[in-house]
């Protein structure tokens, strides 16, 4: 288990593996990496950042990355693969899952939602971009790069 501090100054646990919290997640994370480059999307307000956000009423957390996914980035996902999960503790306690996937499509003009669409960036321009969201700040960020990089061969091949 990984525990730190995020940026807004809550305490969160960050672990490898699904259901490890005893509390249901609700909420979800897409970290992709394809051809080399990671997917992003700029949030109107927050800056750019992973995809994700929340399971709608009667969707599982599956169905909720692969929506998040493409309302977000015009990118449809398929082989989703949940491998962390993390619990953050704050004035409204949530527990996020996060997932990677393969790119089986990208739509040419998609409508967005909240963000601004898909940005492709390697790991240089990424770690050189100067307009990240908060959530993109923090340590648990990094460790969760590293476990996509770790296992993108096998995940991709």
């Amino acid at each position: 288990m990984f525990i730190f501090t995020d940026e807004q100054g809550g305490r969160v646990e960050l672990t490898f593996g699904p259901n490890r919290f005893g509390m249901p997640a609700r909420h979800v994370l897409l970290i992709l990496k394809h051809s080399g480059k990671w997917l992003l999307t700029a949030h109107r307000t927050r800056g750019i950042e992973f995809p994700g956000g929340k399971a709608e009423e009667g969707e599982s957390i599956q169905e909720a990355v692969v929506r998040e996914a493409f309302e977000e980035t015009g990118v449809i996902i398929t082989n989703v693969k949940q491998f962390a999960e993390y619990v953050v503790e704050s004035d409204s306690t949530f527990c996020k899952a996060v997932f990677t996937g393969k790119v089986a499509s990208i739509e040419e003009n998609p409508t967005l939602h909240e963000t601004k669409g898909a940005i492709w960036l390697t790991d240089e321009a990424l770690n050189a971009c100067d307009t990240l969201s908060f959530h993109m700040k923090d340590t648990g960020m990094e460790e969760l790069r590293k476990w996509v990089i770790a296992n993108e061969r096998e995940w991709n091949d």
